[in-house]
């Protein structure tokens, strides 16, 4: 079985339809390990009430969200255990400890990051840790 850490950019997609998000519905068939720091619980949360705040969606589509995300098999890591690591990453990357907790996760856990952000991913791509890191388009078949 394929496994990969998500962020909340590809976590808000399977339920709210955006660019990519059949690509990151791939995702949920039940084929893939999924792993998340726990900083995707509050990250995500954070996407839902700003989509509210914009008028995007309502109050009512965002608790039906946060319900169906709830019932995602996705195994979670405390944030405790990889904050020494997110913040080695995030001083040698020049990127922001709470993005490098993901791609902490994926290189404790020897698998791949599948992110929806193109500014993180493209300041990665070229970093050493470019194998650790795929775009939400590319995930591949099992």
């Amino acid at each position: 079985m394929n496994r990969y850490v998500v962020d909340a950019t590809v976590a808000v997609k399977w339920f709210i339809p955006e660019i990519n998000s059949e690509k990151a519905a791939r995702l949920l068939d039940g084929t893939y390990e999924l792993l998340a720091p726990d900083l995707l619980l509050p990250e995500f949360g954070h996407i839902l009430w700003k989509k509210v705040q914009l008028g995007e969606i309502t109050q009512e589509t965002s608790r039906r969200i946060i319900h169906n995300f709830k019932t995602v098999m996705l195994q979670t890591y405390p944030s405790t255990l990889l904050l020494e690591t997110a913040m080695e990453m995030a001083n040698s990357l020049a990127q922001t400890v709470d993005e490098c907790f993901y791609i902490a996760l994926a290189f404790t856990e020897e698998c791949q990051l599948v992110t929806a952000d193109r500014k993180f991913y493209n300041s990665l791509k070229i970093s050493f840790f470019a194998d650790k890191l795929v775009w939400v388009e590319d995930i591949s078949n099992p």
